[in-house]
């Protein structure tokens, strides 16, 4: 049987040119933001990846196969609400024996890009464990700790418990690597109490440690936060304020597994005047411009 993984021919020239590519997820864009914010956010995330170099590759399930490298008229699909659903990588064979149209999360979109031969990834941020304890633990974090790779984002997304989710990731050997920081981002927010153990300065230190990481044939992924842009960022107690009446409001709505998420980015965007929502947009973008520098100079490293 042919591989249900379908590398675009974008992406596969890429790759055998050695051009830097990083991978990204349509969950965002599907579910995530609303509509025609999705649109615009294909379009900085793809632009900033152009600006630095590199290739974007984003990932998607549709018409029977995953796709790595997704093109203008494909992701279309995705934008229109409730055109996609939502697949982790537990979802993939349904998604793909049905012909579903499905918006790869985080976990989904780096088994995919391992699969293609791509290393590095972006995303906003992470799903974790939710507050309240393991009620709702994300399938992000396990995929992380068996896929090897490197992932940009902006630490746990805001709506869920950060020292429960770095404490989680701790016991399943992802390390946490802060860029240009020395404490968990938070999405939203500029930090957490959760003081990090590494820490790299720049893209050329990030890129030798994955090639490190690669080397010594890791399993897990290297989790590199880069925090939300200082103009943007929210103050951490209006942030913690607005997820709590979020979760309160979920709660009552008994809006619980892959529906959760994106109804409580929604009712954050609501209770902070839509400043959330502009917040989330630019790290994004700054998330997917910091990743394709760092595959940049792998490739730069590499082609030496």
């Amino acid at each position: 049987m042919a591989s249900a993984v379908v590398v675009a021919d974008e992406v596969r020239t890429a790759l055998e040119g050695g051009v830097a590519i990083v991978a990204l997820e349509t969950s965002v864009i599907g579910q995530g933001l609303p509509s025609p914010r999705n649109e615009e956010c294909i379009r900085r995330m793809s632009t900033a990846i152009r600006m630095a170099g590199a290739v974007p590759g984003w990932v998607g399930a549709l018409d029977g196969h995953v796709t790595v490298g997704l093109d203008d008229g494909e992701l279309a699909r995705f934008l229109e609400p409730g055109a996609a659903t939502k697949v982790a990588r537990r979802d993939l064979p349904v998604a793909v024996a049905t012909r579903a149209l499905g918006a790869t999360t985080v976990s989904a979109t780096i088994w995919a890009a391992a699969r293609a031969g791509v290393d590095v990834a972006a995303t906003g941020g992470i799903g974790g464990v939710h507050r309240g304890g393991d009620r709702d633990v994300s399938a992000d974090l396990l995929e992380l700790a068996r896929t090897p790779g490197m992932l940009v984002c902006s630490g746990p997304k805001s709506i869920i418990d950060p020292v429960a989710t770095a404490e989680k990731l701790e016991e399943l050997s992802v390390a946490i690597v802060g860029y240009g920081v020395d404490r968990l981002p938070f999405f939203l927010a500029s930090e957490t109490p959760v003081e990090l153990e590494h820490r790299v300065d720049g893209p050329a230190e990030a890129a030798s440690m994955l090639d490190a990481s690669l080397g010594l044939g890791s399993d897990s992924t290297l989790l590199v936060c880069n925090p939300v842009p200082r103009a943007l960022a929210m103050p951490a107690d209006e942030v913690a304020v607005a997820a709590a009446e979020a979760e309160r409001r979920a709660d009552a709505a008994g809006v619980e597994g892959k529906a959760r998420t994106p109804y409580l980015l929604a009712v954050l965007a609501e209770l902070t005047d839509g400043r959330s929502l502009e917040a989330n947009l630019g790290l994004l973008e700054d998330n997917a411009r910091v990743a394709a520098e760092i595959a940049v100079a792998r490739a730069v490293t590499a082609g030496a």
